[in-house]
């Protein structure tokens, strides 16, 4: 039973609110019953939930207590009572990863996919999903969640202390909760604007149901979506409880992996409709590379051949040799780190090293930013053209939100364009390019490339790569701070960790202020250089292309990913092998 103080009178006035809602439902909406009966459903939980938050009148400072009792009750995977050992570890990694690939490979039922757009078609690698799956939405959901939750943390709203162990669990199950919500809200507007159901289905449900088949249609996609997410979220928590690493984590490397080796060997050509030709020629790098040396003479080389052998979408040579280069830099970054010295206070000679890496963030804040992004192109795309929100005052249809292609110019640009391109307002200059020819080449040659433009000017397509690159930057530094500090790796925290280990910083005494103070000279530092390369980089890898069109926000994510899991393995085999040092990653 629900034990928490409240004051039950907050109920009036949004009860109040409540039925002022549905009146306006009825009397603007001009609804049926049953209707009416649907909105009044799925409205009453934000009023239940804003209740349980504001009637909360209990001892701790934060409103947010007044959900605890509701976020306990939320299906989790328990922690382990004893330590897991490392080939348990392994076993259900791998078994999530294979689940994972599995859930990809199943269709929706009841989807006409012919009709079915993708409107995370240019995110895909970040949201570990497959367009048209029960793992359409992929992390999404999740990965906004995270970054409400740090937005409102870092603004001091949810006035929580995360260093409290009490406030801590309270974020943790409010975010678990903030999920289950963004799962509904990103799932909605697609079923009911661009996850097309099947006629055939409608039709069968309109015959037991008549006037409500496609509503019914609608839900059922809504629902398996939920499912497939839900599912994705308990895997992490699977992982990251008894298996190694993070789960998330693990679903966008296994995603990207996949997209940059079939992009560098896939042989079949780029288009399946045509027969294999040199104008033409495979879709892998390196198959269209020999295909194109041995099959042109020297006269096509020189005109033709190399240009689109460097240059030419899809899996240009640059795109590899771009791969090749984030994959170095980002190998070289994370196996750098500034080492303080640390000594233990009662074992003379017992001296080591605290590192701080200079990607002291890992990748998190680039995945953070990333997604904000593909938010900002879902809620365009649908403020711009969806039946209902295209409709709202100020926001549908406006186009210094987002402008997106018209009929006409569908037929005008042919396939350098789709419905989810933006050709202008807000969601154009935050678009991600893809590639050189995407970019560079329209700035240097309009004329010549102005189906890429779009009937944009060289200098608003250079104001794009700025605002897109600037975007990737300043947001990637700032979800690096309030990353930091949501998850005790700030200065403050780390100083507690080390004392609690009992090691201190040689010449300094044995006071976790003062060790914060000297940590406080480096962590900052490296937290906004994490941020910045982080977003630099992905940015960087977007201008120059990838391998697969995985996007570079998803190639520098899978490279990290990788190398972080093999220091994890290390780790893990170190900890299975020697129970003390198991005993003091575990204390700090």
């Amino acid at each position: 039973m629900d034990q928490i103080q409240r004051n039950k009178r907050v109920a009036i006035p949004i009860g109040i609110l409540y039925i002022i809602e549905i009146i306006a439902f009825a009397y603007f909406g001009k609804y049926d019953y049953i209707s009416l009966i649907i909105a009044a459903v799925l409205t009453f939980p934000i009023f239940g939930l804003s209740y349980l938050i504001f009637s909360y009148v209990g001892p701790k400072k934060s409103k947010l207590y007044g959900l605890e009792y509701l976020t306990s009750k939320l299906p989790a995977v328990k922690k382990a009572k004893g330590h897991v050992q490392f080939k348990w570890k392994i076993f259900w990694t791998a078994l999530v990863v294979v689940l994972y690939f599995i859930l990809t490979n199943i269709y929706i039922y009841g989807l006409n996919t012919s009709q079915t757009v993708d409107v995370f078609a240019s995110f895909r690698a970040i949201f570990a999903g497959a367009s048209g799956s029960l793992m359409d939405l992929g992390i999404g959901p999740i990965v906004t969640a995270s970054i409400v939750m740090q937005l409102f943390s870092g603004a001091k709203i949810f006035n929580l202390d995360l260093q409290n162990s009490e406030d801590k669990a309270v974020y943790q199950g409010v975010q678990k909760l903030l999920i289950i919500i963004m799962i509904f809200v990103e799932a909605i507007p697609q079923a009911f604007g661009y996850l097309v159901p099947d006629t055939a289905l409608v039709s069968t449900l309109n015959a037991t149901f008549p006037g409500y088949g496609e509503f019914l249609a609608q839900t059922i996609i809504i629902a398996q979506l939920f499912f497939g997410t839900y599912l994705v979220f308990l895997f992490d928590e699977l992982v990251s409880k008894y298996g190694i690493g993070s789960g998330i984590s693990l679903f966008i490397a296994a995603g990207v992996s996949q997209q940059l080796f079939t992009g560098a060997i896939n042989w079949l050509p780029t288009s399946n409709t045509l027969p294999l030709s040199l104008n033409n020629p495979p879709a892998g790098t390196i198959p269209k590379l020999f295909y194109i040396i041995f099959n042109s003479s020297s006269s096509y080389l020189y005109n033709t051949g190399i240009e689109r052998l460097l240059f030419a979408p899809v899996n240009p040579i640059t795109a590899l040799m771009g791969t090749l280069l984030i994959f170095f830099i980002v190998a070289y970054f994370q196996s750098s780190k500034i080492e303080l010295p640390i000594a233990h206070e009662r074992v003379r000679g017992a001296r080591g090293r605290y590192p701080i890496q200079l990607f002291y963030a890992s990748n998190i804040p680039v995945i953070l930013a990333t997604a904000l992004l593909a938010n900002v192109a879902m809620w365009t795309l649908l403020f711009w053209n969806s039946p209902v929100l295209s409709h709202i005052p100020l926001l549908g249809h406006n186009p210094l939100l987002g402008a997106y292609p018209t009929a006409t110019q569908l037929s005008i640009y042919g396939s350098s364009i789709s419905n989810t391109t933006p050709t202008g307002g807000l969601a154009f200059y935050l678009s991600s390019p893809n590639g050189l020819a995407d970019w560079l080449f329209p700035i240097i040659s309009p004329s010549v490339y102005s189906n890429i433009l779009f009937g944009h000017t060289a200098l608003d397509e250079a104001i794009h790569i700025l605002a897109f690159v600037g975007f990737m930057v300043i947001f990637s530094i700032i979800f690096a701070k309030f990353w930091i500090e949501t998850t005790n790796m700030g200065a403050g925290a780390v100083a507690k960790q080390i004392q609690s280990s009992g090691m201190q910083i040689p010449g300094f005494r044995r006071d976790p202020k003062i060790m914060e103070r000297v940590l406080k000279k480096y962590i900052p530092a490296v937290t906004v250089f994490s941020g910045a390369a982080v977003g630099l980089l992905a940015a960087g890898a977007n201008l120059i292309g990838t391998v697969g069109d995985t996007s570079g926000t998803g190639l520098l994510l899978a490279v990290g990913i990788v190398i972080q899991f093999y220091e994890a393995l290390g780790k893990e085999q170190l900890m299975e092998m020697h129970p003390v040092i198991r005993q003091f990653f575990a204390g700090a």
